[in-house]
């Protein structure tokens, strides 16, 4: 069985990963390690004090020593595409230094998760507030991928997001603006989204990349191919990749 270790900011739907490891009947194990958090805020400032070296590698040490993990994920969006595209490389190479394991974060995963789709064009439907989102924009267009369109919610707080249910986060999806898009991006960890996919891509009529879900796709990806898995959507019934792409 793999084992993907996973690095996850403070609490709101830390949940979805056990929760998935028990419908998947032990397919994959995820344990995960709170990283400290100073001020929870989707904020620019805030996050980038959430993403720091000193908050990873204590959790990810901690990771290592308590579960042994095969590959070690940032399981935060917002906490790695703030430092940009080669600040994103540098959080995960000083991680895989620390643990002597593969590791990637959210953010890289996204990018992966759509070339290995084979689209470039993608709806962003965030959680946050705009000028964070535009971060992931950019972020998006550094490796290659054009998006069509940005909704953002203005949502401040990850306590806040994950408070959010199934239908509320639908709306979200539905509300993005899906002309020209090959498939729609929610981007926020802090969102439950893994018992939904496959009723968010009924709702959005195309394939719907959510952030926890490509977090456990890279881990799985940095091991080996991607087990094709029940319940999550398109991109988990299509053939996996080994590691590589945007690292």
């Amino acid at each position: 069985m793999t084992t993907v270790g996973l690095l996850y900011p403070g609490h709101s739907a830390e949940d979805d990963f056990p929760a998935l490891e028990a419908r998947l009947g032990g397919a994959v194990h995820l344990p995960l390690v709170h990283t400290s958090v100073g001020e929870d805020a989707h904020r620019v400032d805030a996050l980038l004090d959430l993403g720091g070296s000193e908050r990873l590698l204590a959790g990810a040490r901690e990771l290592v020593e308590r579960h042994d993990p095969d590959a070690v994920v940032w399981a935060c969006t917002s906490g790695s595409f703030v430092f940009g595209w080669d600040g994103a490389r540098r959080q995960v190479d000083e991680i895989a230094e620390a643990t002597g394991r593969p590791a990637s974060s959210t953010s890289i995963a996204f990018v992966n998760a759509v070339r290995d789709l084979g689209i470039e064009r993608v709806a962003v439907a965030a959680s946050y507030p705009e000028d964070v989102a535009r971060h992931f924009v950019d972020f998006l267009a550094r490796g290659g991928i054009t998006v069509t369109s940005l909704g953002s919610h203005g949502i401040v707080t990850a306590a806040e997001v994950g408070t959010l249910d199934r239908e509320q986060v639908a709306a979200i999806v539905a509300g993005a603006d899906r002309e020209g898009a090959e498939a729609v991006l929610v981007p926020d960890t802090a969102m439950h989204t893994l018992a939904w996919i496959e009723h968010l891509e009924e709702v959005a009529g195309m394939p719907v990349l959510t952030a926890n879900q490509v977090t456990v796709r890279e881990g799985l990806r940095l091991v080996g191919p991607v087990p094709e898995l029940p319940g999550l959507g398109t991109l988990f019934r299509t053939v996996g990749q080994p590691a590589g792409g945007a690292r």
